[in-house]
């Protein structure tokens, strides 16, 4: 008789399989078949005798499968609150019991009750899945607030003590990548080693087979890439998102991607389709810019890939090249020798710099954009402003009011 209950619990894992890695084109489709399957196993489970669960651990048990097979859905179920507290009540060592009671108030919005269910599990011993929603809870209960930066630092010890328990398992680096990239943008956006390690954490997570089918996976896999200009790595990333989810927005990615590419390209190539002769006069007055910086002056054809230490680079901006995000700013640029590049800026208002303004780059961060698509290959230069100290806007520095951060918009859900 008791093994009758724990015979439903391959089909209760399947259920979840089903959870994380069933994306169809349609979401309904996904619906449907949790919900079928989970009224099946409510069915089965109800079919119990009274006998099966008559003393408390078996009865703790129950209550426990019937809570989680309630709780598959992304909604808050106040049934699976229910049950799951009957479960930890009567047996307090079922661990993952309180990892799905704290996933149930999460959903419902008292994260203090999830996170203290996520401690008390963790104290029956280390807990490579408890470990990653305390990661992911955290990230979302300091978002916002004073400590957010605190909160994520937490959020990543917490996110490589899973690792450590397990370093086979996905989607722990998948936790530790996805804090690694919100810690880079609260603490200022600055920080592109944070960048590389996310990318790193991220790169592990798709060894792992059950991780390499997470579609979210490769989609902020993506949105770092993309950050850091690598516009090659975005768009087969986001390919790779698509296919795994199609539900996803990564289809739009791609196009806002390769529209960017080829309005950039073709600003360069054309030299903002300024006649030469007025080109010509807009870029004359750089031959006079004063050396007001300890600095070697060099034009861009002289930069090397990468940072420019103790180099500048006197420009003009030709035009400001909109697009379909609000950073970076883009802006086309030429040297004093006429040479027309991308100017990217991370780290000003929009509106502060214009047309005709003359540009001082300061130790330059040059990047060689290089990006297939299909058959074309975009091509062209860019210089990457990441903080505010790193330009002059007609010879004036940024006033701190005028600086600006980027940000993420990421929802912290539950799993």
């Amino acid at each position: 008789m008791a093994s009758s209950l724990e015979a439903l619990q391959p089909a209760i894992e399947s259920l979840y399989k089903v959870r994380d890695t069933f994306f169809p084109l349609d979401a309904a489709e996904k619906r449907d078949r949790l919900e079928r399957s989970a009224k099946e196993l409510i069915a089965a489970l109800d079919g119990i005798s009274l006998e099966c669960k008559k003393l408390p651990p078996r009865r703790a048990l129950w209550e426990y499968f019937k809570g989680k097979v309630l709780d598959v859905m992304p909604e808050y179920c106040k049934e699976a609150e229910d049950h799951l507290s009957k479960a930890v009540k009567l047996d307090p060592s079922i661990v993952d019991a309180w990892s799905c009671l704290g996933n149930c108030f999460w959903k419902k919005g008292d994260f203090s009750s999830a996170k203290n269910c996520f401690s008390l599990g963790l104290q029956k011993g280390p807990n490579k899945k408890i470990l990653q929603q305390l990661s992911m809870l955290e990230r979302r209960l300091g978002k916002g607030t004073p400590n957010e930066s605190e909160m994520v630092e937490e959020s990543i010890k917490h996110a490589k003590e899973a690792v450590c328990l397990d370093v086979k398992d996905g989607h722990s680096w998948y936790t530790l990548g996805n804090a690694f990239l919100t810690s880079f943008f609260v603490t200022g956006a600055w920080d592109r080693q944070k960048l590389h390690q996310s990318l790193k954490a991220y790169q592990n997570a798709e060894k792992d087979v059950l991780a390499n089918g997470n579609p979210d996976l490769y989609f902020n896999s993506a949105i770092v890439h993309q950050y850091l200009e690598d516009y090659e790595r975005a768009l087969r990333a986001y390919d790779a998102a698509s296919t795994r989810d199609p539900g996803l927005p990564a289809k739009d990615e791609i196009d806002k991607i390769v529209k960017l590419l080829s309005k950039l390209e073709d600003a360069v190539a054309n030299k903002g389709w300024i006649k030469p002769k007025k080109l010509s006069l807009l870029i004359s007055s750089l031959a006079t810019e004063s050396g007001q910086f300890s600095f070697k002056r060099v034009p861009i054809t002289l930069l090397q890939e990468g940072f420019n230490k103790g180099s500048v680079v006197y420009c003009k901006v030709l035009s400001v090249i909109s697009h379909d995000k609000s950073v970076p700013l883009f802006y086309l640029a030429a040297d004093s020798e006429g040479t027309c590049f991308v100017v990217s800026v991370y780290a000003i208002r929009e509106g502060m710099m214009k047309e005709g303004n003359s540009l001082s780059l300061l130790e330059p961060l040059l990047h060689s954009v290089r990006a297939q698509r299909g058959n074309k290959v975009y091509s062209f230069k860019t210089v990457r402003i990441d903080h505010s100290q790193q330009l002059r806007v007609n010879g004036r520095t940024i006033a701190p009011q005028d600086a600006a951060c980027s940000i993420i918009h990421a929802e912290h859900v539950p799993p």
